[in-house]
């Protein structure tokens, strides 16, 4: 799965843009030991950092700092590793690249007797992709480190520190290598025809695909829940002017995120906030009122609204209680629900919230959500059928962080299982189709890991990746 690109050593910045206290440089590669020798005036010990100057090449002081060598292939990538640790100045920092991709320019990279590309600024996550390649992690271990960078939520990064220490790849492995035993029984019995029922019955066949599809779904849901840690769910505002959306945005986000005023139209575009829920990442859209407007510019807000509401995984249409018993009002509101109606398909929920609880004393609504924005009256059970429609079942412990791409992958693995099962259950068993079912499903698992997938699928993970990682 190597690629020439991948004999280059490369470099980049490790440290977030901007100024700051520390800032490093990382160098990764093969036999870099004239580079460290260019870069440092001297060789290094390995894992013990050491206070020199960094020099350009006519010997000025760059900076002075710390300089750790991580000699392959005890180090992230499993290649030599050299990390400068600097001032985190921006001009600070580039002149050190500049000076590593300089003196990389000057020497002979060489490696198993064949000469290799001089040093470059590495691609995005190309440092976690030769740690990959190298087999220091798996590609699970690799998204957790992009998953606990961006994590939005302290249950979000506490679930991909948990997928970045093997946690998901563990299950995935038991998964697998029960798998793995399954097929060698079915293919064992290939090559015995004449006694392929006795023998699948006394192996428990049977038995164990069933306890195979039983770990399965409990990985599933583990992993359906670390989808929620770290996408969370998108939750759009919707109803007529002044029903109270700026003002559910701003309770909900515990600040003035929004302008409210009693004048209709007041928003006209587009208003979001990412608040957490138990940890569940919650991206709340507050969007123009829904009337027929010949202002153009609430027009556009108007239609904004719309195309954010396609896109929602549960939309809050909201209604003023002051005016439920205007005619014209409730026809409006009617007009609205159609819409969304038509509009938004089956899966998306839309939950009616009465809004301005404080401004009466006649009964509430019997179906819906009541609550006052103003008081926060009401927005703990909100916020508690947020979490029912996203599907959380409140699994702090042992949730790891997943990705979409893993929901699919297991669904695929299901679906395998399940063809093999109505093969084993067959009245005559088809082993060749059974055993081809199993090894789809084997597949499928190992796309997780990385075992088994595409050059195509690593460029697209690791590309979104930041430099230096």
């Amino acid at each position: 799965m190597s690629l020439p690109r991948h004999q280059s050593p490369i470099t980049a910045i490790a440290t977030a843009p901007g100024r700051g206290a520390v800032g490093i440089i990382r160098v990764s590669g093969k036999h870099i030991q004239a580079l460290i020798q260019a870069l440092c005036g001297r060789q290094l010990k390995p894992r013990e950092a050491t206070y020199l100057p960094f020099l350009d090449n006519t010997g000025r002081v760059i900076d002075q700092g710390l300089a750790l060598y991580f000699p392959a292939p005890h180090s992230f990538t499993g290649e030599d590793v050299l990390e400068l640790q600097a001032h985190g100045g921006p001009i600070v920092l580039q002149l050190l690249l500049a000076r590593c991709l300089q003196a990389g320019a000057e020497l002979d990279f060489e490696g198993q007797n064949l000469k290799l590309p001089g040093l470059r600024v590495a691609l995005p996550g190309e440092f976690s992709e030769r740690a990959f390649l190298n087999d220091k992690i798996d590609l699970t271990q690799a998204e957790a480190i992009a998953d606990l960078i961006d994590a939005s939520t302290e249950a979000a990064a506490r679930s991909a520190s948990l997928s970045l220490s093997g946690v998901f790849s563990r299950e995935i492995h038991l998964l697998r290598d029960a798998l793995i035993h399954l097929r060698m029984l079915v293919e064992a019995t290939l090559d015995f025809p004449e006694e392929e029922i006795d023998f699948l019955r006394q192996a428990d066949a049977q038995g164990q695909l069933s306890r195979l599809q039983q770990t399965l779904q409990g990985v599933m849901q583990k992993t359906r829940q670390g989808v929620l840690l770290r996408e969370g769910i998108t939750v759009v505002m919707a109803g007529q002017p002044n029903a109270g959306k700026s003002s559910l945005l701003n309770a909900l986000a515990g600040a003035e995120l929004a302008i409210v005023t009693p004048i209709a139209g007041t928003t006209r575009d587009k208003v979001q906030q990412t608040i957490q829920i138990e940890g569940v990442p919650v991206h709340v859209i507050d969007t123009a009122g829904l009337r027929d407007s010949d202002d153009e510019i609430e027009k556009i807000g108007i239609s904004r609204a719309w195309d954010a509401i396609e896109t929602a995984d549960a939309v809050l249409f909201l209604h003023d209680l002051t005016r439920r018993d205007a005619t014209a009002y409730r026809a409006d509101d009617a007009v609205i629900a159609e819409s969304l109606a038509k509009k938004l398909p089956l899966r998306v929920p839309v939950i009616d919230i009465w809004n301005k609880a404080d401004a009466i004393v006649t009964p509430t609504p019997d179906s819906g959500l009541t609550l006052s924005a103003k008081t926060g009256a009401g927005l703990d059970c909100l916020r508690e059928k947020l979490l029912e429609v996203a599907g959380w079942q409140s699994m702090p412990e042992g949730v790891y962080i997943a990705r979409e791409r893993h929901v699919q992958a297991l669904r695929q693995v299901q679906a395998h299982l399940k063809e093999a099962n109505s093969h084993l259950f067959a009245v005559i068993q088809p082993l060749d189709l059974l055993a081809e079912e199993l090894r789809l499903a084997q597949n499928a698992l190992s796309e997780i890991t990385g075992e088994f997938t595409s050059d195509d699928l690593l460029g697209v993970i690791f590309s979104k990746f930041c430099i230096g990682k």
